[in-house]
Formats: structure tokens, sequence, C-alpha cells
């Protein structure tokens, strides 16, 4: 079996997939009776979008002292929100008032973002990351999707790796919120992107195809994916307030809206592929039912809201911690089972 771990985006509502994560390392330590275990030592692939994109940057970013391990806790990792969250999505009244009126073309200055990146990250590459995973992100200039593939930089060398803290700049730009990532690979190739959520919010469906390309001799019923999501925003738009409101001032709203329908049509695809074979319980989703009480938007980053996030994402743990729990049993025995460490050393050969 060949188990995934697919994160989606949502900014700040990375919160609740990090606290997730949180609750299943604790778990993965008990069970194991090892204070030492690390999420990343359970799956063989990860996979994450924009704010996902990070986290899963986050727990696979190698440690100083041993490259083979990971630096951050999932705790570590979820402080990149809760430490940092306001002062990211922080702005001053009169750019956001300019927003409004469509003179801004987007509403954060990046230079904040881009500094706690760099105080995470400094100077890893894609190719040092832990385990293997696919990032995405959509280029504007050849309107295409983008995959940043650890294996491929690995394989290909600098043409195709990149820094990680420029990684998560570019599957975070989120149209309106911040602006393109102009970013360059270690051979200087330049790449104009934004979030990988104009295409895969919900990233799962990309990383199950590429854990089928690469192992071609699997079916889709030898692999498992754990999904987890931040929650769809139903907010209801007005139909007379968008034919009024200039187009760039509703640009937070189709986000939200072209966001929250990839993650629910991906989560529907991959419902009914894994049905289709009889083998629906491969597939496991965890998200919050509603998020009617928390602020929604993506930059909702006031002190109130974190806490209103956290909260949510305590009750959704306890909705499911029978799922939880037999989840915690059958990654503890299948990592008893086998060696994981030579499943994807192959690929370092590959072209």
């Amino acid at each position: 079996m060949k188990r995934i771990l697919s994160i989606d985006g949502g900014g700040i509502r990375g919160i609740i997939p990090g606290l997730l994560m949180v609750h299943l390392e604790d778990k993965l330590k008990a069970g194991t009776n090892d204070p030492n275990v690390h999420i990343s030592d359970f799956f063989d692939f990860f996979a994450g979008t924009s704010t996902g994109g990070i986290l899963t940057a986050l727990i696979l970013c190698p440690s100083e002292e041993n490259p083979n391990k990971p630096r951050f806790s999932t705790r570590e990792a979820l402080n990149i929100y809760l430490d940092h969250g306001p002062e990211i999505f922080s702005t001053t009244r009169w750019r956001r008032f300019l927003s409004q009126f469509g003179l801004l073309s987007e509403l954060y200055d990046e230079t904040t973002f881009e500094k706690v990146l760099m105080d995470y990250f400094g100077d890893i590459k894609l190719s040092q990351l832990i385990k293997p995973c696919i990032i995405t992100a959509y280029n504007i200039e050849l309107r295409k999707n983008h995959f940043f593939r650890q294996q491929k930089a690995i394989s290909h060398g600098e043409s195709r790796d990149f820094f990680v803290r420029d990684v998560c700049r570019a599957t975070a730009a989120a149209p309106t919120y911040f602006s393109v990532a102009e970013i360059f690979s270690l051979a200087n190739i330049r790449y104009p992107l934004v979030d990988g959520g104009v295409f895969a919010q919900n990233p799962s469906i990309s990383a199950l195809l590429e854990v089928l390309k690469t192992f071609n001799t699997f079916k889709i019923t030898d692999i498992s994916i754990l999904s987890l999501g931040t929650g769809a925003a139903r907010n209801a738009y007005n139909y007379e307030d968008f034919k009024k409101k200039w187009a760039i001032s509703i640009g937070p709203a189709l986000v939200d809206i072209m966001t929250s329908s990839s993650s629910e049509s991906i989560d529907y695809f991959l419902r009914q592929l894994f049905k289709s074979v009889h083998h629906l319980e491969n597939y496991t989703r965890i998200e919050p039912n509603n998020l009617l009480s928390v602020e929604s938007s993506l930059d909702a980053a006031t002190k109130s809201n974190i806490q209103k996030l956290e909260s949510l994402a305590d009750r959704m743990i306890s909705e499911n911690e029978d799922i939880i729990d037999k989840l915690v049993v059958e990654l503890i025995e299948d990592r008893n089972s086998r060696n994981r460490k030579s499943n994807w050393n192959f690929l370092k050969k590959r072209d």
C-alpha cells in the first residue's frame, strides 16, 4: 500500500489541517511508544496547495543535523500560522480602502510573507525535502499547471530545482491577495506563478496520478489517500452587488467561489473513483462540516478568528475521533510491516 497525505489550500484556515496533524502525530507517538516519530514516517507521498503546500514543505523540511530527519514537528509547522498569520495578513486601512475601488491589484504587501518564509527555510532546496511530494502552482504566461516535484528536482538537477521559500511563495500567491510570484529555478529559469488553488485547491487527485504514473505496476487499489481540507466556504453572493462593483473589487469573492468549487469537485471525483473499484475505504477526507462559526476568508487572521479556527478544528477532530483512531492503527501496522525507505530510491536515477 502506498500512502498519500494531501493538504488543501485555504489561507489562514491552514490552522485546521495543521491542528489535525498535530493530533495525529501525538497519537502516533503514543501508539508506537516513541516520542521521536514524525508524521512523515507514515506516508510515502505528500501533496499540498497554497497553505497546504506550506505545511507540506514544513513537515518535510530537513534537519540541519540530519538531512534525513524533519526539522519541524507538526506543532512547530502549525506555529507559522499562530505566530505569523496576523502579520502576514496585515495591511493599512488606506491600502484596504483603495483595493475596494480597484486601485490596487493586490491587498497585501508580500514583503512580510517572504521574510517569514526566509526565516523558516533559508536556502533549503526542493530536492532536499525528506520525502517525495508535489506542490501546486499555475503559470500565468504559459497558461498551464505547474507542479513542483521533489523527485524531478533530484533527477533533473538545477533546471527543476528551486529554493523551498520560492515554492511556498508561488503556491500561496492567491490572486487579489498577493502579487504574482516571479521566481527562478536554480538554473535561473523564470516562472511567473500564482496560487495552485486556481486549479487544484484539493491536490489529492494530482497526487494520485503522480503515484500511479511513478509506480506503473500498481493499481489504484494499492493506494490510500488521507485528504485534509480547510472547510468549504459557502458564502452566498448577491447578484445585484456583483453587478454594481468594480471587477477587481469582487476578486476575493471569485477566488472563494473558484477554490471551493474546485475542492468539492475533486472530492466528488475521488469518491466516485474509489467507489467504482470497490475500495472507497482507501480514500479518507477530513474537513469541517461548515464554517459558520468562523470568518471563512483566507486572510481572516485576527486573534479572535484564529481562536475560533482552533475551536472549530478541535470540534472536527472530536467528530472524527473514531476515523482517526482507526487510521492510527493502520498506519502503525503498515509501518511495522515493511521498510518504506527504499520505495522511491529508484527515482533518483530516472530521467
